[in-house]
């Protein structure tokens, strides 16, 4: 269930079938919308569930369980139908949903929000892209993406730690100094190296002297300044930690290797330690050390996991680019190899984002870079665009919609319908703060004020399963969903100069508060006008 309102009304019918029954049901019984509006606002299942125990028919369980609920319900409850094969639907009265109301903004800002059962320390590690170039369009998503989970996990109740990973280690950042070196004496890059533009910007910071590893270390602070300012204008949060992978080497490096030796997760084969992942449900072992000595990107990162384990998070976040999917099962082996719950590391694969071909240009090397998409569209359309499909499809970017002034675009569509509000509202000379203090309704709710007020009631259900899924696409869609039904709302019901005109404005403000919450996890902004 979600909302206060819902969780009571699915409390209510808790009790009733358990005092049907004299026993609670043996499985939590179901409180759902119906797919039409002639079934009723609400539909249960209980009468099915109950039907076993009682040794009746579900259809006969169902009406009696119609006729307990309207004597604890009264005049909430309008009528009850039995549908189906034993399903109760749930027609409720006007006092219920005014009632509903009060409680949507009785909780103020903080409606929807709050609703883990068990509050965990989470670390949510994303965007992480090589500090070796600019950020591209791919991280872009990475980076709308993990923020926006970051910002629904908080909301929900949980600690967060934002964390992004610094691939600072090993032999790109070497050919990153080769290619800055080159580029400051006039020599061609080396195969291998760098060649975008970006790089003849650093050659300040060759001044002849210092050592490819320094010069190395140099470059990939400028890029992470770089990206830093990138992120910031792409309305990310900051980072709580930068995490350095050089910092591994080698004593952290070398922790790892010892905790899976003690574990008897470890061997040696052809002059290379190998980790017994396949013990772990991998389809083949994995070398930690080649028999060169030379570490492995999988012993970083086998190491890592294990630093972040030992920091003490319940859980872990990993957000990963689409070329990373065959690392998910190796990694998570390595991690229950250390001794850590491979449920409670979750590893999700972000799929490739795409531009129309020819839409723009490539200021950068090879690449259109973040920066450049927010050049073209803007950052709120950019952060919508990104996050309104599921993490785990391709999407294809269109531009020119994602530029559009009109109910097309959805983005535009959901702010306007915002901005609309605080129209009404300062047109009313109406204080959201006195919002809460509407009149009892004495004139019959309309049909768009009731359908309003059940989607409003939806939104910390969205919430939870948006956290449940790690889908913050949910909360676009929702978004747009209870934008679509303000609008509907106020083409079909007056609300200033009408004769419940505080109860209507009172709706609105509700709707603002709620859109502006969902625009605020998705880090899109909600203006007062436009």
């Amino acid at each position: 269930m979600s909302s206060g309102a819902l969780q009571d009304l699915h409390t209510t019918v808790l009790e009733a079938a358990t005092a049907l029954a004299a026993a609670p049901p043996r499985s939590e019984p179901t409180l759902e919308r119906p797919k039409k509006a002639a079934f009723g606002d609400l539909s249960t299942n209980a009468a099915m569930l109950l039907a076993p125990v009682l040794k009746s028919a579900p259809r006969d369980v169902a009406g009696r369980l119609g006729d307990e609920l309207s004597g604890r319900l009264g005049d909430r409850l309008e009528r009850v139908e039995v549908a189906g094969p034993g399903f109760l639907n749930l027609f409720l009265g006007d006092p219920w949903f005014v009632d509903a109301l009060r409680s949507v903004l009785g909780a103020g800002d903080g409606f929807g929000g709050a609703g883990a059962p068990v509050a965990e320390k989470v670390d949510v590690e994303f965007v992480s892209a090589n500090p070796t170039g600019p950020m591209h369009v791919g991280h872009a998503r990475n980076a709308a993406y993990g923020d926006a989970l970051c910002r629904i996990l908080a909301f929900h109740g949980h600690a967060v730690t934002r964390e992004f990973y610094v691939n600072d280690y090993g032999s790109q950042v070497r050919r990153f100094a080769e290619s800055i070196r080159a580029r400051a004496r006039g020599e061609e890059v080396p195969e291998g190296g760098y060649r975008g533009e970006y790089v003849s910007e650093l050659v300040d910071l060759d001044d002849g002297e210092i050592s490819l590893d320094e010069l190395g270390r140099r470059g990939v602070a400028a890029m992470l300044e770089r990206m830093r300012a990138s992120l910031e204008r792409f309305a990310v949060a900051p980072f709580d930690l930068f995490f350095s992978e050089r910092s591994l080497h080698p004593e952290k490096v070398q922790h790892a290797f010892d905790i899976l030796a003690e574990q008897g997760n470890t061997y040696r084969h052809d002059g290379a330690l190998w980790c017994r992942t396949t013990a772990f449900g991998d389809d083949k072992d994995r070398v930690l050390v080649r028999s060169t000595g030379e570490h492995t990107y999988f012993a970083s990162d086998t190491a890592y996991h294990q630093d972040k384990r030992e920091r003490g998070f319940d859980r872990l976040v990993d957000v990963w680019g689409a070329d990373h999917h065959g690392y998910v099962k190796r990694t998570k082996a390595a991690y229950q190899a250390l001794g850590g719950d491979p449920d409670a590391l979750d590893l999700l694969i972000m799929q490739f984002v795409s531009l129309p071909e020819g839409k723009m240009s490539k200021r950068a090397g090879e690449f259109v870079t973040l920066d450049d998409l927010v050049d073209e569209i803007g950052v709120d359309a950019a952060r919508w665009f990104l996050l309104q499909r599921s993490h785990d499809t391709t999407i294809e970017l269109d531009l020119d919609l994602a530029k559009r002034e009109s109910a097309e675009n959805p983005v535009y569509y959901v702010q306007y319908a915002h901005a609309r509000i605080a129209s009404v509202l300062a047109k009313a000379g109406f204080a959201a703060s006195g919002a809460a203090g509407f009149d009892e309704r004495s004139l019959p709710l309309e049909p768009g004020e009731r359908a309003l007020i059940m989607k409003l009631l939806a939104f910390p259900g969205e919430v939870a399963e948006a956290v449940e899924r790690r889908a913050p696409h949910r909360i676009a869609v929702y978004a747009l969903e209870l934008a679509q039904e303000f609008t509907a709302f106020y083409r079909d019901c007056r609300v200033v100069g009408s004769e419940v005109q505080d109860f209507r404005l009172a709706l609105c403000v509700a709707a603002k508060r709620t859109i502006a919450r969902a625009l605020d996890l998705l880090g899109v902004s909600a203006p007062e006008s436009m």
